[in-house]
């Protein structure tokens, strides 16, 4: 048996999965509480639990076939301050030098309240550049006290060649270097040189701490390269660890969303990892995470995260009351305040219960409730509790607990209120999940999402306390995802490689697209990833001036996928009826390749006064496995083989390209072919999506079938 195996630094356990390649099964878990104080920091935990899970279970080191991690480590360091300072050394001449001098000199950064990282700056005229010169200003840095370099000049994207001596230079010296060319190829030196001087403030720990563990990974015996969790839900060499650590910043949240990615095969829907104190949310839309410029202590950053919206509503959220009714809910939790959840509770523990008005914290609010049992012990009330008592939990769920224990506990409060025990247990469930319903409702608007067609999927050990009642307030679909309790660390074991390549290009070219797609592709085979499984995704930030390229593959073939079987055409319909809600006699099957088919539904929408009605031909790209790969509320099918597919491809874009006033609106482009799917959305012009889909499509038979889906944009 070939196994996967994922590790999730938190900041209280260290969580390990074990997952056979295979079926993508669960074989186990083990836990061990993190090593902060250990000498050798976090490197300590990751190596206990990744030797005690191989023992557990008796793993053969040799057939670990993937071995990753994700680590709070460098989000930590910067909120506690635990950096290093930062010396810049900038290059430049003339008037656009003294542009550079300024645009470099960021002064102090604050990481968190409080903590603040030091910079120092020093400037080199390009006509003293030397080895020399760089020596004797590394040094007086050095003398300052700072722990890593910086090099930085003026449009080093496009010839790096100074930043990477300055770089050289330090390395020979035995001081960590980056420079602002390997953390972005986006022009904005200000930017630039601040992501920069955040990624070098955390090297020196971060590269400990990779080669620690990479070191215990090969004495382990396992031959399998260690691969790190990023924060855009994919998965990066531990080489990049040494250049790049800014990328693991945020990546709890991140390995979450890439277990609900991979593990639940989603298409659209909306993540919630509900832990005890807050819940993460994001987005997944056709089947790819949402990513942002992640701001830092208020400070913007060129670094590509996970766009994600914390809440403080979870299972272990307390709750707050007044006079006559539920105050609030949050963002306290049961796990700051110390105290055991009555749910989990014997009941015979809870003896004529009393309310009791408590302050958690210092500074908070001492309206928060606890209930004191005549034996003495006190117990929180909180959502999981009022998900049980309404029956939302279920046997086998991770926070599935005592209702008779829940209920007990609840009686006073329902008695104060002059409520019963389950209008206290709803209205709970009401504020708590108000909160969650306006980040949802804002996701929604902010990514354009068809909210029939979006699933709210639970992950974390309190999802079930949450995302079960929170769906049936707004009317949506939901699920939990398998194991959800690890999905964090599920989804380090499941992530893909993935890298993405952003070049300031105004107007880019055929020629430019063609060169970044390259340019990813080849980054994240150098990374693992399999040639025959890479995906790359090109889009146009017209408004920006921004050409981004995202590319994911796998490390390894995998010769299943989740070890589902091949669904018959009329299971795939009932999953199509489903999904558009409508009666599966009005969809059939249009078309299809090896793994792929297109399904249609036809509604009828009714206009003013019932007098005039539209056809609305709803599609839906589903797998043969059954799993919804891409829906859209419009599109027109156009199937082709390889010989015949440029010229199809044009007369598909001329007939569905409409000019108005703004000039030529080009619609939404998507390529079906025997065993992948092609995303040509993020292009923006006609010549575009052909230079690009030709090079997807390259090297297929010339017999091979292709089917093209053109779809309105925003439908």
């Amino acid at each position: 048996m070939k196994v996967r195996i994922g590790i999730d630094v938190g900041g209280t356990f260290t969580d390990a999965v074990a997952i056979d390649n295979e079926t993508y099964e669960l074989i186990g878990t083990l836990k061990v509480p993190t090593t902060h104080s250990a000498e050798e920091g976090v490197a300590r935990g990751i190596v206990e639990v990744l030797l005690g899970i191989i023992r557990k279970y008796n793993i053969n080191p040799e057939d670990v076939l993937f071995i990753a991690h994700g680590t709070t480590q460098a989000t930590n360091a910067l909120l506690e301050g635990d950096v290093v300072p930062v010396g810049i050394i900038t290059v430049g001449t003339g008037l656009e030098g003294l542009k550079s001098r300024g645009d470099t000199n960021i002064g102090d950064i604050e990481l968190a309240p409080g903590k603040i990282l030091k910079t120092f700056n020093r400037y080199i005229d390009t006509k003293d550049l030397s080895e020399e010169s760089i020596v004797e200003n590394v040094e007086e840095l050095r003398g300052e006290g700072c722990g890593a370099i910086v090099a930085a000049q003026a449009f080093s994207v496009d010839d790096p060649s100074i930043e990477k001596l300055i770089m050289e230079v330090a390395d020979d010296m035995g001081i960590p270097a980056t420079a602002t060319h390997e953390i972005t190829k986006l022009y904005g030196l200000k930017i630039r040189t601040r992501t920069a001087a955040i990624n070098a403030c955390i090297l020196p720990k971060m590269m400990e701490t990779a080669n620690m563990t990479e070191e215990s990974v090969k004495k382990a015996g396992i031959k399998a390269p260690l691969m790190i969790m990023r924060c855009d839900g994919g998965v990066m060499d531990i080489n990049e660890v040494r250049k790049r650590p800014i990328l693991t910043l945020l990546s709890g949240p991140a390995a979450g969303v890439a277990g609900a990615l991979m593990y639940e095969r989603v298409s659209d829907g909306i993540f919630l990892e509900v832990g005890g104190t807050s819940t993460d949310i994001s987005v997944i839309k056709n089947g790819r995470v949402m990513v942002e410029y992640a701001e830092i202590g208020g400070n913007k950053t060129y670094l590509n995260s996970l766009d994600v919206r914390t809440v403080g509503i979870a299972g272990g959220s307390m709750v707050r009351i007044g006079n006559n009714d539920i105050e609030d809910v949050g963002p306290r939790s049961a796990h700051i305040a110390g105290l055991p959840y009555a749910v989990f509770a014997n009941p015979d523990d809870i003896i004529d219960p009393e309310l009791k008005f408590i302050q958690p914290m210092p500074g908070d609010p001492s309206d928060y409730i606890a209930i004191k049992s005549k034996n003495g012990k006190m117990f929180a009330l909180t959502t999981t509790c009022a998900a049980n008592v309404l029956g939302y939990v279920k046997p086998g769920d991770y926070a599935f607990g005592n209702r008779e224990a829940a209920i007990k506990a609840m009686e006073p409060v329902a008695k104060k209120l002059n409520m019963t025990v389950e209008d206290v247990a709803k209205r709970i469930m009401n504020k708590a999940c108000e909160k969650d319903r306006k980040v949802v409702e804002q996701l929604i608007q902010d990514y354009n999402l068809d909210k029939d067609n979006t699933t709210l999927i639970g992950g974390g050990g309190g999802s079930t306390s949450i995302v079960p009642y929170l769906a049936e307030v707004m009317g949506m679909s939901w699920k939990i995802a398998k194991n959800a309790e690890v999905i964090s660390t599920i989804g380090v074991a499941m992530a893909m490689v993935r890298e993405v390549v952003e070049r300031t290009i105004p107007n880019p070219t055929d020629k430019d697209i063609i060169k970044i797609r390259k340019e990813a592709k080849e980054v994240i085979m150098r990374a693992g990833a399999l040639e025959d499984t890479i995906e790359v995704f090109v889009e146009i930030d017209a408004q920006k001036n921004i050409l981004r390229a995202i590319a994911t593959g796998a490390t390894e073939l995998r010769s299943k996928d989740m070890g589902s079987r091949i669904l018959k055409k009329d299971e795939l319909i009932e999953i199509a009826a489903q999904s558009m809600k409508i009666d599966k006699a009005n969809i059939k099957i249009l078309d299809s390749t090896e793994f792929f088919y297109v399904a249609q539904g036809v509604i009828k929408q009714r206009g003013f006064l019932g007098l005039f009605s539209k056809e609305l031909k709803l599609v839906r790209i589903i797998d043969a496995e059954g799993v919804i790969r891409l829906q859209r509320n419009s599109g027109i099918i156009y199937s082709t083989v390889k010989a015949q597919f440029d010229n199809e491809l044009n007369r598909a874009l001329d007939e569905n390209i409409f000019f108005g006033d703004g000039g030529a609106e080009i619609p939404d482009c998507y390529l079906i072919l025997p065993h992948r799917m092609v995303d040509l959305s993020g292009l923006i012009d006609k010549n575009q999506i052909v230079t690009l889909a030709n090079a997807e499509v390259n090297g297929l038979a010339e017999n091979e079938k292709i089917i093209i889906l053109i779809s309105k944009r925003g439908n």
